[in-house]
C-alpha cells in the first residue's frame, strides 16, 4: 500500500511581507519548507513526497532536495486548487495521499500517523482542532448566527484521502477553487472524517507568525597583560592595572555577544568575519564590530531580541559601569537597555579568573525575524 505526501508550496507568501517566498525563511537553521518536508521524510509509512512549487522557486526547491530520492518537485498552478491537482496528477501508483501546507512546519509525527490510520479506515482524514473562542457567522458587519462552540473546529492539514476519490473530485471540480481539500471532497463524496490535530500545528501566514525566537551562546576569554591602565567592556573604558591582550580592543563582553548572535543566525564565528591576521581590525572598536554583526543578521532577516551575559572577573570592580555597558550594547543592536542583562561576579579566588589572570564572559542571546 503506497502513501504519497503532497506538500503545497506554490504560493508567493506575499501576506508575510518578505522579499522572497516565506517558505525560504529560516527556522532552526533551515528553510521552513525543508523543516516541513523533513517531518514527512522522517515518517516510515510515507513512500514518496511531491513538493508543489511555483516557477520562481522551482529550481531553488530542486537544489534544496536534490539529495533526497523520495522527494520530487512538481510545478504548481495559479491557485491552490490547481496546484494540488497538479500534485495529484504527478502521483504514480498511489493508494492514499496526504495533502499538507508547506507553511505548517510544526506538524508532528503523531499527526501524520493519525492521518494515515484514519484515511486507511474511512478513505478521508481531516486534521482539525476544536475552536477555543466563540465563533460567529457575520455579514455586512453584523452577526447573523452563532454556532454552538462544541460543533466548531478549525481545519488544519495534513488531510488524507483515497487517491482515486480525491483525484476524481478535483477533476470534476473544473475551474472551481477551494481553500482546503476536505471541502472539495465533501462536495462529491459527502462528509469527510475528522481526526484531532494540535494547536502547535499552526500555519505561518503573516509576518508576526514568524516572530519565533532562535537562541545562541557565545563564550570568550582574554588574558591580562597589555600595557595600559584600563580594560574595555561593553564599550566602556574601566580603570585597571593592565589591559586585556587582544588584536582588537579586547572587549571580551562584546566578543561573546557577537559569537552568540552569529551562532543564533547559523553564521560563522567572529574569527571568520574579523580575523586577527587582518590589520583592519587592529585595536578595532568592538562596538562597531557588533554593529557589523547586527547587519549580518539583518541580511538573514533576523534581529536581536534580548541579551543575557555573565562576566567572570576577579578584577576590576564592574558594578558602577554596567548601566553604561547595557546602553552601549542596546544602541548597537537597536534594542532597549532593558533587553540587555549583564551580571558580574568573581571566581572566589579560584582558577585563572580568581588569580586575576583573565576575564571570561558567557553570553546568551535570542533573535527573532525582522
Amino acid at each position: 500500500m503506497k502513501i504519497t505526501a503532497i506538500i503545497v508550496a506554490a504560493g508567493s507568501g506575499s501576506r508575510a511581507g518578505f522579499k522572497n517566498n516565506k517558505l525560504l525563511q529560516n527556522i532552526d537553521g533551515s528553510p521552513i519548507i525543508f523543516k516541513t518536508v523533513s517531518a514527512f521524510l522522517s515518517h516510515e509509512k510515507i513512500n514518496d513526497i511531491l513538493v508543489v512549487a511555483n516557477k520562481t522557486d522551482f529550481s531553488t526547491f530542486e537544489k534544496l532536495f536534490e539529495s533526497y530520492s523520495k522527494v520530487k518537485i512538481v510545478l504548481g498552478g495559479e491557485t491552490r486548487t490547481q496546484s494540488v491537482k497538479n500534485g495529484l496528477l504527478a502521483c504514480k501508483h498511489c493508494d492514499f495521499v496526504l495533502i499538507h501546507d508547506g507553511a505548517r512546519p510544526f506538524v508532528s509525527q503523531k499527526i501524520i500517523t493519525d492521518c494515515i490510520d484514519t484515511v486507511k479506515k474511512y478513505d478521508s482524514a481531516i486534521c482539525a482542532i476544536p475552536a477555543i473562542d466563540t465563533t460567529a457567522i457575520c455579514k455586512d458587519g453584523k452577526i447573523i448566527s452563532v454556532p454552538e462552540r462544541q460543533d466548531v473546529y478549525s481545519i488544519q492539514t495534513p488531510q488524507g484521502f483515497n487517491y482515486n476519490k480525491i483525484l476524481t473530485a478535483y477533476q470534476k471540480a473544473g475551474e472551481q477553487t477551494f481553500t482546503d481539500d476536505g471541502s472539495l471532497y465533501s462536495q462529491f463524496y459527502g462528509q469527510p472524517t475528522v481526526f484531532l490535530g494540535d494547536i502547535k500545528n499552526k500555519k505561518l501566514t503573516f509576518k508576526e507568525d514568524f516572530a519565533f525566537n532562535r537562541v545562541g551562546v557565545g563564550i570568550d576569554t582574554h588574558a591580562f597583560g597589555k600595557e595600559q591602565n584600563y580594560v574595555v567592556l561593553g564599550g566602556v573604558k574601566i580603570p585597571s592595572d593592565s589591559g586585556l591582550i587582544a588584536h582588537s580592543d579586547g572587549d571580551v563582553l562584546i566578543h561573546a555577544i557577537m559569537d552568540a548572535l552569529l551562532s543564533a543566525a547559523s553564521l560563522y564565528d567572529i574569527g571568520h568575519y574579523f580575523p586577527d591576521t587582518d590589520q583592519t581590525y587592529k585595536d578595532a572598536d568592538s562596538v562597531n564590530l557588533l554593529k557589523k554583526v547586527n547587519a549580518l543578521l539583518a541580511e538573514k532577516g533576523l534581529k536581536a531580541h534580548n541579551v543575557s551575559a555573565a562576566i567572570q572577573a576577579q578584577k576590576p570592580k564592574l558594578a558602577n559601569f554596567i548601566a553604561q555597558m547595557k546602553e552601549n550594547i542596546a544602541n548597537a543592536l537597536g534594542v532597549l537597555p532593558d533587553d540587555i542583562g549583564i551580571s558580574a561576579g568573581t571566581n572566589e579566588g579560584l582558577g585563572y579568573i580568581g588569580e586575576g589572570k583573565g576575564i571570561t564572559v558567557t553570553a546568551y542571546v535570542s533573535v527573532t525575524a525582522i
